[in-house]
């Protein structure tokens, strides 16, 4: 048995997951799709089931990614699936209207009236059971943040799967359902071999969905589309209106109707200190400052942590390394793999433990707060200045600290165009590991130099943000979204969606920075060094105008920006980078080190996000910066000395 958890975003749908599922727990993508939903699996009255938790949405008519997946998630469900209607009981009048829709599928189904303790703070008492009459369904009280009522919630939900307890139909009004009655009879007519709920059909084609008409292309001849666009056109021409809008009127006339009649409202007693906290934190000016001071402060947190712990950490497998040699010797081919496999795992420790721990940490906790969505609302005027949205921001801002959960932070982004220039925004920021060559070499230079790339980083991002977004043009409304109440997170939650991430980077990109770090090992055991230098001289030299001995240096901080500059003084054999390489030299390669590919650990997260392809991609265009960069960096240098 399979149940899944449908609801709109911020009603607790992942809470509940989280405490039946917790640890236990997977993504998955939907094929074709970049979008994923969260699947795990749990013991309940001695049986086995799914959990599945798809993405939040306020409608089945499709309007972004995420809600695509949504409901072709429900439309390939199988036969043993339930749906978990989670409601936020405090703004029920709103919530009912997916639940409606959800009602059309004619699947068992159960009722979770969540954050009830939110409804009685705001005095609305909901009566449960003219609810449960109402719609024909099991309806269950819970709290999720406390686990209140969530064991009750899945026990019905198991007795309505076997007893297949499906809803009861709801008169929309009198025209709305003469028009269904008629699509419905003659899907079951004319089609009967379709795969879905004729009821759920009928409204669909009333509404004119464009998925669903994708989906009903292969089963309806031309002949049904004359008849479903003669019957559609009748209904919008008596609603003077697209079905679309006709059937949404609909259902929220309805909404109300049943909140009014399930519900009482009173005034809540004493004043909501959230009020007065949204008053300063969403003010047009100060709210500003205070979203300022919490990226600093979250800043300064991971990089402060991250600094700290990478040095005690390196120097951690350096004694590790310098061990090894002594059993192995230097020169032995065991000890280039040995060596490469201790970098590769250091190098995934110096990323895990000092930036992404405390990075997710942070995160959970101000995604749980209720303070995520703040921030989007305020940056999101700023962020259209580039085609993009206000939540575009907390992935560009992380990427300072360390690229890689930068790139993950993309998955909050629901439009794929939006998650690919964020993405590929965010592979030029310069991480912490790009910070050190700034400073180790431009900074070694001039001070404002190093400061000037930093500018000039800025000004690239906000360049190929409106170059990426005039490329693909898309419909902006502005940014609509729910702003969740304030809550104080868990700990437990917390520490679940901190492993739950923090395991898909020890999956995927730790492995390849391992394999990474042995092949280039590899590389140097075989003395391919100045062949690999040789090769790429006619770039380095002839284009970068940098000395030969640079094209290894390259190649190492592939997998981990830092070696870059630890390789260049090794290459050049002095750490007074001022005596061997000019000013211009020292200026170009800060700058194609600051924006060439990304490391193999942000590869890999791209990969994950995005899929190798796109992950090819954004490694193309970083790479294409670099080199117009650098080139201008050549061509220009000399006019300002």
């Amino acid at each position: 048995m399979e149940f899944v958890l449908v609801g709109q975003p911020n009603s607790g749908k992942s809470t509940i997951f989280n405490k039946v599922v917790g640890y236990k727990s997977e993504t998955a993508n939907f094929p074709g799709m970049t979008v994923g939903y969260t699947r795990g699996s749990t013991y309940l009255n001695g049986d086995s089931v799914a959990v599945v938790d798809i993405p939040g949405t306020y409608s089945l008519h499709t309007s972004d990614d995420a809600e695509l997946i949504a409901v072709k998630y429900l439309l390939a469900a199988g036969k043993d699936a339930v749906i978990v209607n989670i409601i936020d009981a405090s703004v029920l009048s709103r919530s009912l209207e997916l639940t409606l829709q959800l009602m059309d599928l004619g699947r068992p189904m159960v009722i979770a009236l969540n954050m009830m303790d939110e409804a009685v703070r705001k005095g609305i008492r909901i009566d449960a059971r003219a609810l449960g009459e109402l719609t024909g369904l099991p309806v269950v009280e819970t709290v999720g943040k406390k686990g209140k009522g969530v064991a009750e919630l899945f026990r019905k939900a198991m007795e309505a799967g076997r007893r297949k307890i499906v809803p009861r139909g709801i008169e929309l009004t009198a025209d709305a359902d003469r028009v269904a009655r008629t699509l419905r009879e003659y899907l079951i007519r004319e089609r009967p071999s379709l795969p879905w709920n004729p009821h759920f059909v009928a409204i669909k084609l009333l509404e004119n969905d464009p998925l669903m008409g994708d989906y009903l292309r292969s089963y309806f001849r031309a002949s049904d589309w004359r008849f479903v666009q003669k019957i559609l056109k009748t209904f919008e021409s008596s609603h003077r209106c697209s079905g679309a809008l006709a059937m949404s009127s609909i259902r929220h006339n309805l909404s109300f109707k049943i909140f009014e009649q399930v519900s009482h409202v009173s005034h809540p007693e004493g004043r909501d200190w959230r009020i007065e906290a949204d008053k300063l934190l969403m003010h047009p000016i100060f709210g500003y400052f205070f979203m300022v001071v919490v990226f600093y402060l979250t800043f300064s947190l991971v990089f402060s942590f991250g600094d700290l712990l990478e040095v005690q950490i390196t120097r951690f497998f350096t004694g590790m390394t310098q061990q090894v040699s002594t059993f192995l010797g230097t020169d032995s081919i065991w000890f280039a793999l040995a060596d490469g496999l201790l970098m590769g795992i250091g190098g995934g420790v110096g990323i895990v433990i000092p930036y992404l721990l405390p990075f997710f940490v942070v995160f959970a906790i101000l995604e749980d707060t209720g303070y995520l969505a703040r921030i989007a609302y305020l940056i999101d005027n700023l962020m259209h200045l580039i085609g993009l949205h206000g939540t575009s921001v907390l992935p560009l801002v992380l990427g300072y600290g360390c690229t890689v959960p930068g790139i993950m932070a993309t998955r909050i982004l629901k439009s794929r165009r939006d998650k690919l220039i964020t993405a590929t925004l965010t592979a030029m920021v310069p991480c912490s590991a790009r910070m050190i060559i700034i400073v180790g070499v431009a900074g070694g230079f001039s001070m404002g130099a190093a400061a000037l790339i930093y500018v000039i980083n800025i000004l690239v991002l906000v360049l190929n943000g409106k170059v990426m977004s005039k490329l693909m043009p898309e419909i902006s409304p502005g940014l609509l979204m729910e702003i969740p109440k304030y809550h104080v997170p868990a700990a437990t939650d917390v520490l679940a969606k901190t492993w739950f991430r923090l395991k898909e980077f020890v999956v995927i990109a730790w492995p390849l920075l391992i394999l990474g770090s042995i092949v280039l090992e590899i590389i140097d055991y075989f003395h391919l060094t100045p062949s690999v230098n040789s090769f790429l001289s006619p770039f380095t030299t002839g284009v970068l105008g940098l000395p030969a001995v640079v094209g290894v240096v390259f190649l190492f901080g592939i997998l981990r920006k830092e070696l870059a500059l630890v390789l260049l003084i090794a290459a050049l054999g002095t750490q007074e980078l001022t005596v061997v390489l000019s000013p211009v030299q020292l200026f170009t390669f800060t700058v194609f080190s600051t924006f060439y590919i990304p490391c193999l650990a942000t590869f890999a997260a791209l990969s994950k996000e995005l899929g190798y392809g796109n992950a090819f991609l954004i490694s193309g265009i970083t790479l294409l910066n670099a080199v117009w960069l650098s080139l201008a960096v050549r061509w220009l240098f000399p006019l300002f000395q």
